[in-house]
């Protein structure tokens, strides 16, 4: 990644220029990112992108009212209008007592080196990207179960980010990250399975192999075959790594600042109180060491930090950037930007041992649909998944319901896993519900 032009420096002049136009606060945001895709489907480049892209936003508060403009084009005379413009428009929005830029910022000087970018990336060339998405899917195809494919792929992404504000803050960072994996079909005669697997990191090397992405694709979705329903009942239901954090996900939506002061989750008024039981202990850190989601700050210029959300089962903290944290009193967690590395601290039993402790149960591996309430913390989803019976597997299960509320959920994990891996910004272990409705026939 290239650049001709000083980002840095665009940034702070326009900052100066906004400063010398009698501007209360403003921050100027400049985001650069090379990104290459491809996808493979039957053997076929089915898209190939590669692109180079720069942006600039533009945020003003003038007598507590705001405006914000955004531009590709970085010629001077484009940035002094789109600000000029943005402190006229100023004028016309409504006052809001919560407007304004923070007050704690980065600390420049602590020189962090969280390990998120990996110079590798910029030297593979495309060949090799596009190689590694058609072996995978090759790999895959040559197993006769596999009745489709929907596709393989491969992803890179090299980005930075410079932000400056008019409290004399100026900071950047580069990061970079990768993905490849592959989405299959499997069939029998009443029904098709969609399933398949993918691998992310911030360095190219820690990247799964094609052949071992291939094979896990593989077997998910070929253990769905001769899937049947199971009849309505209260069981134990498992959630594999994927399924953990699909359920953290919804978690960590209800835990928004912005949702909790337009009273829309279920987590109104829960700060300090027991929500979970005592062994959730939930987690977003924002400065572990290669991970996927790790940054130096967000898009506030807020310094990322590592934040206990639920300790022990207690509420402690609410996701929070500058606006929500006023709205409710409190102070920013860093999180303009959304989670970091938002996970489920592991437990001390294996997944095969989670297995063996339920004497008829799911595992769930899938769900599909929305189907959840932040405002109640009520899940409903359709699911996919394998039939427990004394502690082992019996046979896979299609065409049913899960359903619960998060609030239960979280009071009822009652076995969680020590397979925690951190190759997506939500993730979790393996984990034990120890009762959830499945619907069926």
């Amino acid at each position: 990644m290239n650049n001709d032009i000083n980002l840095m420096a665009v940034a702070e002049s326009l900052v100066d220029y906004g400063k010398s136009k009698n501007v209360d606060e403003i921050q100027v945001s400049i985001a650069n990112e090379d990104e290459f895709t491809v996808e493979v489907r039957n053997g076929e480049i089915e898209k190939l992108t590669e692109s180079v892209s720069k942006g600039v936003s533009i945020k003003i508060i003038q007598d507590k009212r705001v405006a914000t403009a955004a531009t590709s084009d970085f010629s001077e005379e484009t940035l002094k209008y789109l600000l000029d413009d943005a402190i006229a428009r100023a004028e016309l929005s409504s006052q809001d007592e919560f407007a304004g830029l923070p007050d704690e910022f980065y600390d420049n000087s602590q020189q962090i080196d969280l390990e998120i970018y990996d110079p590798l990336l910029e030297e593979i060339q495309p060949d090799l990207k596009i190689n590694i998405a058609k072996e995978i899917e090759r790999i895959c195809l040559s197993d006769e179960r596999i009745k489709l494919s929907e596709g393989s792929f491969f992803q890179s992404v090299i980005g930075e980010v410079f932000i400056a504000n008019s409290k004399g803050f100026s900071g950047s960072f580069k990061s970079s990250s990768c993905s490849s994996g592959v989405y299959l079909h499997s069939a029998d005669e009443n029904n098709s399975y969609e399933e398949g697997w993918w691998s992310n990191s911030v360095n190219f090397d820690g990247l799964m192999k094609p052949e071992d992405i291939a094979q896990i694709a593989i077997n998910r979705v070929t253990r769905l075959i001769n899937a049947r329903k199971v009849e309505t009942q209260k069981v134990p239901v498992i959630f594999e790594r994927p399924m953990t954090s699909m359920l953290l996900g919804f978690l960590a939506s209800c835990l928004n600042g912005h949702l909790i002061y337009l009273n829309q989750s279920f987590l109104v008024g829960k700060s300090g109180q027991k929500i979970a039981g005592d062994n959730i202990n939930i987690i977003d850190n924002g400065l572990l060491k290669g991970a996927v989601g790790s940054r130096l700050f967000d898009r506030e210029g807020v310094p990322t930090r590592e934040l206990s959300l639920i300790d022990k089962g207690l509420l402690s903290s609410y996701i929070l950037d500058t606006y929500s944290a006023r709205k409710l009193g409190l102070k920013s967690t860093g999180h303009a930007s959304g989670v970091t590395n938002f996970y489920l601290d592991k437990g001390n039993s294996s997944p095969d041992e989670i297995i063996k402790s339920v004497g008829k149960g799911l595992l769930l591996t899938r769900t599909i649909g929305q189907g959840t309430n932040s405002t109640t913390g009520d899940i409903s989803r359709g699911a996919f998944g394998l039939w427990i019976e004394n502690g082992e597997i019996s046979y896979p299960v299609a065409e049913v319901t899960i359903s619960g509320n998060l609030g239960e959920i979280l009071n009822n994990i009652d076995m969680i896993g020590d397979d925690l891996i951190f190759d997506r910004s939500i993730t979790g272990p393996t984990i034990k519900v120890s009762e959830m409705t499945v619907a069926g026939i």
